[in-house]
């Protein structure tokens, strides 16, 4: 009997790509309003981002969607890119900066795990820009499966991580 293969723990997720209907306008929310680095553009159509000098964590391109709608949401596709911050302090931070920019959230949830905020990028692509709470502090349950729930996160906390 063939042993059940297990994906190595240092594996990783190493760059999402999206198609986008305008590149100049979602260079302007993931480099502009985020912080994403352009590190090249390929031609006219497609450019890739990067956060601390990667070769790209996103890459948005327009070779099947440009000018094209947004998807509709009851359809096959991704739910959202997730994007990790290194700490709370940080995710409270891009938060300011979503408030500031008046730019719409679509939601904030506490999960145990992590703490995250979801919003939508102009062609309608969900984001969950989130932190991770230190492994110490999850909760298991007594099958010793992770417990993970979707509760309202606690702005006020959140911010009081700008004042230290």
């Amino acid at each position: 009997m063939e042993t059940k293969y297990i994906v190595p723990a240092q594996a990783r997720i190493g760059h999402v790509h999206l198609k986008v209907s305008n590149l100049k306008r979602s260079l302007e929310f993931y480099c502009d309003l985020l912080g994403f680095e352009l590190t090249t553009m390929y031609g006219n159509d497609a450019a890739f981002i990067s956060a601390g000098g990667y070769h790209h964590h996103i890459g948005l391109n327009t070779w099947y969607s440009k000018d094209a709608p947004s998807a509709p949401i009851n359809s096959v596709g991704l739910f959202h890119t997730a994007i990790l911050y290194p700490t709370r302090k940080d995710l409270a931070v891009i938060f300011q900066r979503l408030r500031s920019a008046n730019y719409p959230l679509t939601g904030a949830s506490d999960h145990g795990v992590s703490e995250a905020l979801y919003l939508d990028d102009p062609d309608g692509n969900g984001v969950e820009l989130y932190c991770d709470r230190p492994r110490e502090q999850w909760n298991y349950h007594k099958d010793g499966s992770i417990e993970m729930f979707t509760k309202p996160l606690n702005i006020q906390s959140l911010l009081q991580e700008l004042d230290g």
